[in-house]
Parts: C-alpha cells; structure tokens; sequence
C-alpha cells in the first residue's frame, strides 16, 4: 500500500501530514517521535525507538573509530 502525502510549512520549518490510516498501521500518535532512515530506494519511517537510536549511536561510533580494521575485514 502506497501513500501520497503533501510537504508543508510548519512555523518556519517544513512537515508532512500522514493520512489517519498509515498513523494506525504504524501504531504512532500525534508527538510522537519518528525514526527516518535512508534506504537504497528511497526513506523509511518508523516509530522511534530509543534504545535501538543508542545501540545504532553505538555502532556508528566503533565504525568511526576502526575504521582502516573494518575496511581490511572486508577486503
């Protein structure tokens, strides 16, 4: 199932409104926080999770720091 939603202004920033249906697939309310991340075809939302945002933190972190190890592994 597809969704067309409209970009707008929201005070001095830019939002979208999502459709009543696509809020109670996700299981999300009005303030609560979304999880965005880039896909190869394109975006994905989802609820926030907290303690998956700090185990994602986390491994961005270790990837930062070995990243030469990480990059001969994968040779």
């Amino acid at each position: 199932m597809s969704y067309s939603v409209k970009v707008t202004t929201v005070g001095s920033s830019a939002g979208i409104v999502l459709p009543k249906e696509l809020l109670t697939k996700l299981n999300i309310q009005k303030g609560d926080t979304l999880h965005v991340t880039e896909t190869p075809t394109g975006l994905q939302l989802s609820p926030y999770d907290e303690q998956f945002a700090k185990t994602m933190e986390a491994a961005q972190d270790i990837m930062r720091r070995y990243r030469d190890t990480l990059r001969k592994l994968a040779q």
